[in-house]
């Protein structure tokens, strides 16, 4: 990811539209509510087989962010290994779309 890529994340998260964690990323995957995944790039196993397959099977995009620690301190926790951006102005922004990107609930 890109440091601009990265500034957009962390906007995402003081707007209330990004998920952080395995587990919270995974049940929102599971509620369609995402419309892209960042996954660290030092992420264990476990979360690779829990997100990164889950998030592969219904379509939703996935970049591979800096490590944990770093991509943790870029939405203000010590180490994140999975963060999920919900709102789709700001997944066409990461993405460096020009139209918001549909997730399956819009």
């Amino acid at each position: 990811m890109t440091h601009a890529q990265l500034r957009l994340l962390g906007l995402g998260v003081r707007a209330g539209s990004v998920v952080i964690g395995t587990a919270g990323v995974r049940a929102a995957l599971q509620r369609g509510d995402l419309g892209l995944v960042v996954v660290a790039e030092d992420a264990s196993d476990r979360t690779n087989d829990k997100v990164v397959r889950l998030a592969g099977g219904i379509d939703v995009p996935l970049l591979t962010g800096p490590t944990a620690v770093e991509l943790g301190r870029r939405v203000g926790r010590s180490t994140v290994q999975t963060v999920g951006v919900q709102d789709s102005k700001l997944v066409a922004g990461i993405l460096g779309k020009g139209e918001p990107v549909k997730s399956r609930r819009q």
